[in-house]
């Protein structure tokens, strides 16, 4: 996924959200069933993107203690 559409992809997915409770309101379940399907694909695709642009945590291993001589 490219980083640049996400902004685009969160829109969509807020009109998702939109959608399904419209859906839900009206009492058209098999669209509202349909629309969640789509909003998870969106989710995911927000989630790849977030985990892409987020920096690496630096993990501080510490100094190895010297080798002890028998």
């Amino acid at each position: 996924m490219d980083p640049a559409q996400r902004a685009r992809i969160a829109e969509i997915r807020d009109n998702l959200t939109a959608r399904i409770a419209e859906a839900e309101r009206e009492g058209w379940l098999g669209g509202a069933e349909g629309l969640k399907i789509s909003l998870a694909g969106a989710e995911d695709k927000l989630a790849q993107i977030d985990r892409r642009t987020r920096p690496a945590a630096i993990i501080e291993l510490g100094m190895p203690a010297p080798a002890r001589q028998a």
